[in-house]
């Protein structure tokens, strides 16, 4: 495909489409083929037969709607309605637009999709993730076009530095410095890796993006390998997402067939592959250096930096490593500019940010919003409050890396530095709701032993300190804490911050520190009254190994 011809196929796939009275779009990404997503879509498709609807109706996937807890969840273009809990009895009024007959199952006038703002997302309920013409046909490559035709590497570097895109890979670090130092290297050789192996407890943005809009990372690849001068790209991808693996191999074969990506793409001297690299599923190598140690066939462990991978990553050459929202971000930034980009989000936090609800709360699932968002307005008013009828109590953000947020702080914006004023961290983008029945604890045992299963070993801070951390933690949960341990568990803590190899060892004590200080009632009423305060947690008298 030439870059004339983009536009063209752009006009004949809407044109295509809009021959239909209605197109019914049902999710297709992991959460609802579990709730069963598959019968109900067999079911709509003999109902469009059976009512010889074929050349009115068409049935196809769409990435993720949003409301997980609900599915099956199924969308009607002419409706303009999302539709929660869709059962194969509902295909007959669904392919007849009797949509009067499921009132009740209309969920897209709710305060969940109210208070979102859809830009990394805003292609579900759009376009089917397994057609590269839906992608096209809804904007889709054209970012790329224009990149290549209309500004010199350079300036794609400054739109995304003046943008202020940070990383959404947990640090937020600016994107478009980490570009110029990569584009600055003087080197015939460069890479571009996505890195997409979420692994935090609870996180399922990445996976939901990839499965629901893989063109959009390919994309925001292809964009960046202009930009900062390399023409190979590699996705690292964990081997527990096998839904995600299979979108990105058809997407990576549709971009190369229609030369959108490969040795000349959209007809242009520029060329970019995209090769697709599974992990086995090692929590650690979601740390650049050990991502790039597997990409290499190497055991996945990190190394001492610097050199930092801008400088010398995969293979000893410049390396450009961001996560799956990053790169989602970039086309809505080159089509639209800098400019409209910072006015979304917050001053020193710009854009959108997707985060995964999970927990105690009426309404799991994916939301995306401006940073800056409050937490309240996140979790009480889209997120529909706690279930159950219970308390909050805190929510953890960043998973094994990060902190929690108690009920205090439900006023404070969700961006980087505001998390960061309170021992908290955005992370990943997962937020698990914790009410009152929650041991923070055991919320903090548990994510010490996750992350004590999940280290490499190679540095002693992170292999020892958090066993040690561990074994204080069970011992407390389990009645027979000291008053020492309390202050021990701390001073390990900095240790583990200051001396070990990699973020995996730095960001494991953050669960300990963020509870300690705004539970350390927990701790005291666990080691001197031998009592769970939530009544959760095993206080028995047991012998710990």
């Amino acid at each position: 495909m030439m870059i004339e011809e983009l536009n063209e196929a752009a006009e004949r796939e809407r044109d295509r489409q809009n021959q239909f009275e209605d197109r019914i779009l049902c999710c297709t990404v992991a959460g609802c083929h579990s709730c069963g997503s598959k019968p109900i879509r067999a079911a709509i498709a003999r109902e469009i037969e059976a009512q010889g609807r074929q050349d009115e109706v068409e049935l196809c996937g769409t990435g993720c709607l949003g409301l997980c807890g609900e599915g099956p969840l199924v969308k009607s273009r002419a409706a303009n309605a999302i539709y929660a809990r869709v059962q194969p009895g509902d295909a007959a009024d669904l392919v007849a637009g009797r949509h009067d007959i499921l009132t009740s199952k209309r969920v897209d006038n709710l305060p969940f999709y109210a208070g979102q703002h859809r830009l990394i997302l805003s292609n579900s309920g759009v376009a089917d993730p397994e057609s590269v013409f839906d992608y096209i046909a809804a904007g889709g490559y054209g970012a790329l076009s224009k990149t290549i035709t209309e500004m010199e590497p350079n300036e794609v570097v400054e739109e995304i530095k003046r943008s202020g895109l940070r990383g959404r890979g947990g640090a937020g670090y600016p994107a478009g410095v980490k570009w110029e130092l990569v584009a600055r290297q003087n080197s015939p050789v460069k890479y571009v890796v996505c890195n997409a192996d979420e692994g935090d407890p609870g996180a399922f943005m990445n996976r939901s993006v990839l499965e629901g809009d893989p063109h959009r990372v390919l994309e925001g690849m292809a964009i960046a390998g202009w930009a900062v001068g390399a023409s190979q790209g590699y996705i690292y991808a964990r081997g527990e997402s096998p839904l995600a693996i299979e979108r990105l191999t058809t997407a990576l074969q549709q971009a190369e067939r229609e030369g959108l990506l490969g040795h000349r793409v959209l007809g242009h001297k520029f060329q970019f592959r995209i090769d697709l690299r599974i992990g086995a599923g090692a929590y650690v190598c979601g740390e650049e250096t050990s991502l790039i140690a597997s990409i290499e066939g190497q055991r996945g462990q990190p190394r001492p930096r610097p050199p930092y991978p801008p400088e010398r990553g995969l293979w000893e050459q410049p390396t450009l490593i961001n996560n799956v929202e990053t790169f989602a971000a970039i086309p809505s930034i080159i089509l639209n500019g800098a400019d409209w980009y910072r006015k979304i989000g917050s001053p020193n936090s710009p854009g959108t940010k997707v985060f995964a609800l999970a927990g105690r709360i009426v309404h799991t699932g994916l939301v995306e919003v401006p940073l800056g968002t409050t937490l309240r307005k996140v979790l009480f008013e889209m997120g529909g409050g706690i279930a159950g009828g219970h308390q909050f109590k805190a929510a953890q953000t960043g998973g094994p890396a990060g902190g929690c947020i108690p009920s205090e702080h439900l006023d404070l914006p969700l961006d980087y530095d505001s998390l960061r004023t309170i021992g908290s961290m955005m992370g990943s983008g997962g937020l698990i709701v914790l009410d009152s029945t929650t041991c923070m604890v055991d919320m903090a045992r548990f994510f010490m032993e996750f992350c004590m299963d999940e280290s490499c070993g190679k540095c002693t801070p992170c292999r020892a300190g958090t066993v040690q951390m561990h074994h204080l933690l069970h011992r407390i949960t389990t009645g027979q804490g000291t008053e020492s341990d309390a202050a021990t568990l701390e001073e390990l803590a900095d240790l583990l911050k200051e001396t070990s190899l990699c973020g995996l060892g730095q960001a494991a004590p953050n669960p300990v520190i963020s509870t300690l200080r705004h539970f350390r009632g927990e701790y005291i009423a666990h080691i001197r009254e031998h009592r769970c305060p939530a009544g959760s947690c095993e206080m028995r008298r047991e012998v710990t190994v």
